[in-house]
């Protein structure tokens, strides 16, 4: 399987993050992505490359998924908290308040911190002086990876990026997540031709991002196996009766499964995800690939082991659909290479002897 990285995936890397009330060390940090691409080497796994996009090619991308007012933000955001005083750059910025539902949104403050604000969801996402070049160049490589895929030049690849990008909407960002990759994939493999296409997200915490783009939409089914938004992060979104609305009413599936969900209830639910990206006539698939369902994952709460993620990835091959991974979670960093690279054998295995 091809995999194209991110070279620049270190320009992001957090000091702190707002968990559960305080501010601890991120769980987001450079060395899961370290941790992937020594056990892919290790392994001798496939072709690896960077991307190779023009910026012209980037930011029209970028623009089919993300509001311009957004993209503009993220590109200036450190330059302008900086600006608010110059002792920030000594410190990540982290939003301190936020519009709640009756207040604007259309008007955009004059204010930074308004700003940050504005476009976030959550204090537990630090954006830091590298974040813009590391969230671009990690889109370039999910659309890079897309691009080879609906060009036909190869059946899969991965795309091993970070930030993770499954939590970032249309117009916000949080959970990690500063662009969503998954949904940059998703469009550029409609781009190339796919009629239909799906997103399977199997990352402990819902998709809420990627879901918020699609909603409405019917060419790209949207499924998602999560920990239950009534305990689990992101909370406000991924519940069973989301289904979707308008033309994408019914192109929506959530399926959410409680705290110390065991490997053969999971199964079940990814065979139930499958089934209904087959029912909608998918062409193409993306995989939000998080593997924090780990049971060893200090943020979350299945009990997948490192040798369950084989199955995972067999059962994904067996849709038999030109597929992109795009990587996310997983914060048990010792494993996460381990687990994230099983998936990936378990699908080469399980495609090539199909």
């Amino acid at each position: 399987m091809l995999t194209i990285h991110n070279p620049l995936h270190r320009l992001h890397q957090g000091r702190e993050e707002m968990f559960r009330g305080r501010l601890v060390p991120c769980h987001e940090t450079a060395q899961r992505l370290d941790h992937v691409l020594a056990e892919l080497q290790r392994r001798g796994a496939g072709p690896l490359q960077t991307p190779a996009l023009n910026d012209g090619e980037l930011d029209a991308a970028l623009a089919r998924i993300h509001a311009p007012r957004y993209l503009h933000f993220l590109e200036r955001a450190w330059d302008d908290w900086v600006a608010l005083d110059p002792s920030n750059a000594e410190r990540d910025a982290l939003p301190s308040v936020w519009p709640a539902p009756g207040m604007r949104f259309d008007v955009l403050p004059d204010n930074f911190a308004a700003r940050l604000g504005l476009f976030s969801f959550d204090a537990g996402t630090p954006l830091t002086a590298g974040s813009w070049a590391a969230a671009r160049a990690g889109a370039a490589c999910a659309i890079a990876a897309a691009r080879v895929v609906g060009s036909g030049e190869a059946r899969s690849a991965f795309a091993l990026s970070r930030p993770p990008g499954h939590h970032a909407g249309a117009d916000f960002f949080g959970g990690y997540c500063f662009l969503n990759n998954a949904a940059l994939a998703a469009q550029a493999l409609r781009d190339a031709g796919a009629a239909r296409v799906a997103v399977l997200d199997v990352d402990y915490h819902h998709g809420n991002g990627t879901q918020a783009i699609f909603y409405g939409r019917a060419d790209v089914t949207t499924v998602s196996i999560h920990g239950d938004p009534r305990t689990e992060y992101p909370f406000f979104l991924g519940h069973a009766d989301e289904r979707g609305i308008g033309a994408g009413e019914g192109f929506n599936l959530n399926l959410p499964l409680p705290r110390g969900t065991g490997f053969a209830r999971w199964r079940e639910a990814l065979h139930a995800g499958l089934d209904a990206i087959a029912r909608a006539g998918a062409e193409a698939l993306v995989v939000s690939l998080g593997v924090d369902t780990f049971e060893g994952d200090p943020i979350s709460g299945f009990l997948l082991r490192s040798d369950d993620y084989l199955q995972v990835g067999r059962d994904i091959a067996a849709a038999n659909l030109p597929t992109v991974f795009v990587f996310e979670g997983g914060y048990a960093v010792a494993e996460v290479g381990i687990n994230t690279v099983n998936v990936l054998d378990g699908f080469d295995a399980a495609a090539g002897s199909g």
